[in-house]
């Protein structure tokens, strides 16, 4: 929820407020789409968009609402900016558009998909595929009713309904690639995850992979061994100790299996457009909220532990052929805060005041221009269970730098130091390198000087996600 509110906002998380999962975008958060909507844009987000908790129990958020009525807006208003919104979640929990869909359409295979909560409400650490892997499922939904394609068809109807002359603004937000993983079983023929390698990041040998954890924070190893459990989407009776090199293999094969769908499906969407003549004034950006481990470091799912696995994410800016801009790879640093921006800028829109972040530049030139220096991220995890873990990251030239504050598993002395052109796989913590201390403190006060202040009250968690 962090990163979508700042996908949307193109502000830090502590502008926006949203520290953690369970804590709503304030309902007058100034949005991107809202800025396109009162220029006149056709505005609409198909898929997942979680701006406000997804299994709120009372129903008191709109993205709860819309699902449960079938309504596509907010009591005939635009919502988040948006004059259309048919909303998915991964599989048919969660009171969205695409689960009533789909016990209208489809209800013989609701059950074919993973339940993300067992029968104590707890995540669900139940096993399946040929290796047992957590959360993995053989799923007899046929692909044309798996969400994937649903957010595809739900987009395409939408464009074909536009106006010749209309300027619009579409989000796609496809469930996948995501835990549970459970992609059609007609599909699994694609990738046969015995054919695999295993990623680089995993270490096969457990000596040198538990290791690589204690050079780390504490509650890497804890959570591994099952001590601890830090983030609420990690199933609880799950120990990340027990993960077989063959279940890493067929959670990544399920995970290409879905990113091959998403492929497909946005080529769909892409294909729409060029039957209506619009791709030549059409601006696409891909990109993700988060990565996931997929075995890096011995650990599958997500969590408040800032490396690449989860923090570095694919951006491809494929600007509108009729602005003829040279294609090129930029490697300064950049984030998702500059999303909504980029957003203005193609629209034509002056930015913001009140965003964070700038337009992505379009070459290295522009980007050495505008004096890119770093990235930030930001992490409070606070686990039903009353584990607290704080974390903020600096990304700067070359080095990832982490520091933890006082919680229930750091004593605010701890942290991580990477550089990733030495140590790509972040197994050799430099935190307590003598000869790196002066580095170090560099890039601490760079972190302080650059965060944004705190809000003077932090936002309630109304749900679990």
């Amino acid at each position: 929820m962090p990163s979508r509110a700042t996908m949307l906002t193109g502000q830090h998380v502590r502008t926006h407020g949203v520290w953690m999962n369970g804590v709503p975008l304030p309902a007058d958060a100034p949005t991107v789409a809202g800025l396109l909507h009162e220029a006149g844009w056709r505005t609409g987000l198909f898929g997942k968009a979680h701006f406000e908790p997804f299994l709120d129990p009372f129903l008191r958020f709109a993205e709860n609402q819309m699902g449960t009525s079938g309504s596509t807006d907010e009591n005939g208003k635009p919502h988040r900016g948006f004059d259309r919104m048919e909303l998915a979640g991964h599989g048919p929990a969660g009171l969205v558009h695409y689960r009533r869909w789909m016990r209208e359409h489809h209800p013989e295979h609701i059950g074919g998909f993973f339940p993300v909560l067992d029968l104590s409400l707890n995540v669900n650490a139940e096993g399946g595929g040929d290796s047992g892997a957590p959360q993995v499922r053989y799923n007899e939904v046929p692909r044309h009713a798996y969400h994937t394609d649903w957010v595809a068809d739900r987009a395409i109807e939408w464009l074909h309904g536009l106006e010749t002359n209309d300027d619009w603004f579409c989000w796609l937000s496809f469930p996948d690639p995501h835990h549970p993983w459970d992609p059609p079983s007609s599909e699994l023929h694609r990738v046969p995850w015995r054919d695999l390698d295993l990623p680089a990041g995993y270490p096969e040998n457990r000596v040198e992979r538990e290791t690589a954890l204690d050079a780390k924070a504490p509650h890497w190893r804890r959570w591994y061994d099952g001590t601890l459990v830090s983030n609420y989407e990690a199933p609880t009776h799950w120990t990340p100790a027990s993960l077989t090199s063959n279940q890493v293999r067929e959670v990544d094969a399920m995970a290409h299996i879905e990113n091959e769908l998403i492929d497909e499906a946005l080529g769909r969407v892409l294909g729409a457009l060029g039957d209506q003549g619009r791709t030549a004034g059409t601006d696409v950006v891909f990109t993700t909220d988060h990565g996931e481990f997929q075995g890096d470091h011995g650990l599958l799912f997500k969590g408040p532990y800032h490396v690449d696995s989860l923090m570095r994410l694919p951006l491809v800016w494929h600007p509108a052929p009729n602005r003829h801009v040279a294609p090129a790879v930029v490697t300064d640093p950049v984030g998702l805060v500059d999303l909504a921006p980029t957003f203005c800028r193609i629209a034509g829109l002056p930015v913001p005041g009140w965003m964070d972040g700038e337009p992505l530049p379009t070459s290295a030139t522009e980007a050495t221009e505008q004096e890119r220096q770093r990235v930030l991220t930001e992490w409070d995890s606070v686990h039903p269970s009353g584990v607290e873990v704080h974390l903020q990251t600096i990304t700067r030239d070359g080095m990832v730098c982490t520091r933890y504050e006082s919680g229930t598993c750091h004593d605010g002395t701890e942290g991580e130091l990477w550089d990733l052109a030495e140590d790509p796989l972040q197994r050799i913590n430099l935190w307590d390198d003598t000869s790196r201390k002066s580095l170090r403190d560099d890039l601490l006060a760079d972190l302080a000087d650059a965060l944004p202040p705190r809000p003077s009250n932090r936002l309630r968690v109304e749900s679990p996600v």
